[in-house]
């Protein structure tokens, strides 16, 4: 499995020949997106930082779009969409979280959730998480210290942060490492195996905007 992150809530994971796409960046964003091909799309809310599907229909690639909670199967991919809220951009919304089994890892996907405590039934609905992408930038989705809170308490193996491309974006993260008392080295992209989470107890790896 490859992890990128492509800013704001965008993130590509790529195992094999299948691409996924979480909340990719529409051109109608103020936020700076990217294009590619991807065979499914996973969109958290409908708000333009979050929904462009047309950036990520690609070539021959004409994805399969998820856009809310329920249950899915594609491609050998085993994925729940849970609801939540967010306040993002200043308008209460139905935020969806993404529970998502690949390669024999677990993948829990927050989007823009703004609270440090989920629904009691999308909490039992989340089972052993490997790796957690949490929103630490406030304005509408949780604050450093709430973040930290909420990704301990899902007990994943590795926590990614995502959603802190604003104004405070940098005082956020720095926030947010130190709650971890951790000083992670930034990465470029995440290369991931099941055997390379052995060990790992909510480490925090920060991953570079490509």
């Amino acid at each position: 499995m490859i992890i990128t992150y492509l800013g704001g809530a965008f993130v590509k994971v790529q195992f094999g020949d299948t691409i996924l796409a979480f909340n990719p960046i529409s051109k109608d964003s103020k936020l700076s997106t990217s294009k590619f091909g991807a065979d499914i799309v996973l969109t958290s809310i409908n708000h333009q930082d979050m929904n462009g599907v047309e950036q990520v229909t690609f070539g021959d690639k004409k994805p399969f779009v998820i856009s809310g909670p329920g249950e899915y199967e594609v491609r050998e991919v085993f994925i729940k969409g849970l609801p939540s809220i967010s306040n993002y951009d200043g308008e209460k919304r139905i935020n969806t979280v993404y529970a998502v089994t690949l390669e024999g890892m677990n993948i829990c996907f927050l989007g823009a959730v703004n609270t440090s405590e989920l629904p009691k039934d999308t909490d039992e609905a989340i089972e052993e998480v490997d790796i957690l992408f949490v929103p630490i930038g406030g304005e509408g989705v949780l604050e450093p210290s709430l973040a930290y809170k909420l990704a301990v308490s899902i007990e994943p193996k590795i926590i990614i942060p995502i959603l802190y491309d604003n104004a405070k974006g940098k005082d956020h993260l720095k926030a947010f490492i130190k709650e971890a008392g951790d000083n992670p080295k930034p990465e470029k992209k995440l290369t991931l195996k099941k055997k390379d989470l052995e060990g790992k107890e909510a480490e925090v790896m920060i991953l570079e905007k490509e």
